[in-house]
């Protein structure tokens, strides 16, 4: 009898000690997993009586990755509008752009220059400078950063609609089923090349900036007038003078040349009569 109590009252102690095991097991667990996912709390910061870490918003991703369009618009004025345009074209083909429409007369002209985006503004500085005035400058830009992400996001779209068809078009079995699949799988693929050729247009206006020129043509300026003031001045102030007196003189006589050569004669002869009439004769000697 006493035998069968201690063995029982053995068996409760150890059973009363495995459940104590498990649950530290269980604790400890527990604790470790709260420790490793829990929040790690900050340390005080020196100099505060606050404590605890302050929340820094990270940028978003793609933020500075901006998708800009840039255009310009310049007018100016020359005395040749061929020779400004001509160097127009060799600034834009240095910088690594190209002539697009143009249109160039005697008067005026017109034309656009495609040049590398990352070029615009070293570009311009030099255009500005052609001709004989700058009259307008004009400077455009347009973010196209989120019609970018959109024709991107709907072309992935696109594409995986397209194969999705075409899978089925590869699963057809009747002439219907084939005519179906066929007529939307082209639907599909002309809305996906449209969508292509909107990202080609937006990735070329991002890439190359355009410049519209205008040149119209102006008189050359007049010459700069020049200094006639002290001795030298008022010298050829004077010898200027003379010569157009001189000048003037050669030309009054030159007019009357001609009526010179036909009054000259007539004028001697009605000189020469004169004088004949005055003459007295002499009385001979002896008479009286």
């Amino acid at each position: 009898m006493r035998t069968r109590w201690r063995a029982g009252l053995a068996a409760a102690a150890v059973a009363f000690a495995l459940a104590g095991c498990s649950a530290a097991e269980n604790g400890a667990s527990s604790t470790a997993d709260s420790a490793g996912s829990g929040p790690v709390p900050a340390a005080p910061q020196q100099g505060s009586g606050k404590s605890g870490a302050e929340k820094v918003t990270p940028p978003q991703a793609g933020a500075t990755d901006r998708k800009l369009s840039r255009s310009a618009r310049l007018e100016l004025t020359a005395t040749k509008v061929t020779d400004v345009v001509a160097q127009a074209r060799g600034i834009a083909q240095g910088a690594g752009g190209y002539t697009g429409q143009e249109s160039t007369g005697d008067e005026s002209a017109t034309l656009s220059l495609a040049v590398p985006a990352d070029k615009l503004d070293g570009v311009l500085d030099q255009l500005s400078h052609l001709g004989t005035a700058l009259v307008k400058r004009e400077l455009n830009t347009q973010d196209v950063t989120e019609q970018v992400v959109d024709v991107e996001a709907r072309l992935a779209t696109q594409r995986a609609s397209v194969e999705r068809i075409r899978a089925l078009l590869a699963r057809a079995t009747s002439v219907s089923e084939i005519a179906s699949v066929e007529s939307e799988l082209t639907s599909r693929e002309a809305t996906l090349e449209s969508l292509e050729q909107q990202r080609n247009s937006l990735a070329g206006s991002v890439a190359m900036a355009t410049v519209a020129m205008t040149v119209r043509s102006v008189a050359a300026p007049p010459p700069p007038g020049e200094d006639h003031s002290g001795f030298f001045g008022g010298l050829a102030g004077g010898w200027h003078a003379f010569l157009v007196f001189g000048g003037g003189l050669l030309t009054v006589l030159g007019a009357i040349a001609p009526f010179l050569l036909f009054l000259a004669p007539l004028g001697w002869l009605a000189w020469w009569l004169h004088r004949r009439r005055r003459v007295v004769p002499a009385p001979e000697p002896g008479e009286g």
